[in-house]
């Protein structure tokens, strides 16, 4: 069995609470992984998608807890909002076991994928020149997409591995 013991717990949003009262405390989180420090994924800084801004908050912090194709029209999530506080230890623990990590593109751009497997869990971030940005995270709920990151795993470990 993985040992999860370094993953927090999730933010889940109290039945009493607002949800404004609840994306305080997700920016709360947000603002403590993110802005306050910066995580380090393999010896290169992330940066942050500051703009467009929503209600005063970074684009970053939009992306990772919201779902919708426009972004001008996405949705806070609750099952994704909840794993906020998952997306930095993922990314500063990219070495243990229990994440699989590989690289891709999309939209041609260069993708780094991070899957924690067994708890449904997918942190992606966006190469750039000097830095990477974490674009989005997502719990992985269908079984269409568990098959296709296992393929997309398997594919890169095989190009990686020599014949």
């Amino acid at each position: 069995m993985a040992d999860f013991t370094w993953l927090p717990a999730e933010l889940i949003k109290p039945k009493s609470q607002s949800d404004k009262d609840y994306l305080d405390t997700l920016y709360q989180c947000f603002v403590s992984d993110f802005v306050k420090t910066s995580p380090v994924f393999r010896g290169v800084a992330l940066k942050l998608k500051k703009h467009p801004q929503r209600e005063n908050k970074e684009a970053t912090f939009w992306h990772l807890i919201t779902e919708g194709k426009d972004e001008a029209t996405r949705t806070l999530d609750y099952p994704r909002a909840s794993k906020l506080p998952w997306v930095k230890p993922t990314i500063e623990n990219e070495q243990k076991p229990e994440i699989k990590v590989w690289e891709n593109v999309r939209n041609n751009e260069k993708r780094i994928v991070l899957w924690l497997e067994q708890k449904n869990y997918v942190v992606v971030l966006a190469e750039r020149k000097s830095y990477l940005l974490p674009w989005t995270a997502y719990p992985v709920t269908y079984d269409h997409t568990r098959r296709k990151l296992g393929k997309e795993y398997a594919a890169y470990i095989k190009q990686k591995t020599p014949q």
